[in-house]
């Protein structure tokens, strides 16, 4: 997981996660072995939801009120993550020396350009044209927190809401990183 960085704005912020997750990804499809497979699997979904859980927090939320159309943009975000959350609890159910796990890294690598794309293409230079600088670093610095305390696994059930996130998110996240303690699931990552 990346440092806190109060410097960079909430589109340079989640550009650079979306470069790591995908970084994460080509390292699976370029190791054979199976412990180090499933252990990028296991921080590359950490990351996916850490990002996913910060971006409905608190950038979903300014997307609706300030951009134009983005509340039909936020519902298109969330479909993309429900598909990505999807796969991801299938990958965390498969063998890594399964032929299945490569073909769902593959898969969620795919779903995640996709939305990266969109994103970095279409929706941050929205952000860009209608929020101040200040605004951006502002929201950055709320994403860096928020990514601190969001779950680290994949939970298919859970509510994309601003409030579900800020109130029962932060729980969900705690007892994730205790499992994930417990567990040894993400010790070097």
């Amino acid at each position: 997981m990346a440092a806190t960085d109060t410097t960079r704005d909430v589109t340079e912020i989640l550009t650079a996660d979306h470069r790591e997750m995908i970084e994460l990804l080509d390292q699976i499809e370029a190791t054979t072995d199976p412990a180090e497979r499933r252990a990028l699997a296991d921080a590359v979904t950490a990351e996916v939801m850490r990002h996913s859980v910060a971006e409905e927090m608190f950038v979903y939320p300014v997307m609706e009120r300030e951009i134009p159309g983005g509340k039909d943009e936020v519902e298109h975000d969330k479909e993309e993550h429900d598909e990505i959350v999807v796969v991801m609890k299938k990958l965390e159910n498969v063998d890594a020396q399964e032929a299945e796990f490569m073909g769902l890294v593959r898969e969620l690598k795919g779903l995640l350009d996709h939305h990266a794309d969109d994103e970095e293409s279409d929706q941050f230079p929205k952000l860009r044209e209608h929020l101040s600088k200040d605004t951006l670093l502002d929201m950055g610095r709320k994403v860096e927190a928020a990514k601190q305390v969001a779950p680290t696994r994949p939970h298919p059930s859970a509510p994309h809401s601003e409030l579900f996130h800020k109130t029962v998110g932060a729980g969900v996240g705690m007892v994730d990183r205790l499992r994930d303690a417990l567990s040894g699931r993400m010790k070097n990552t």
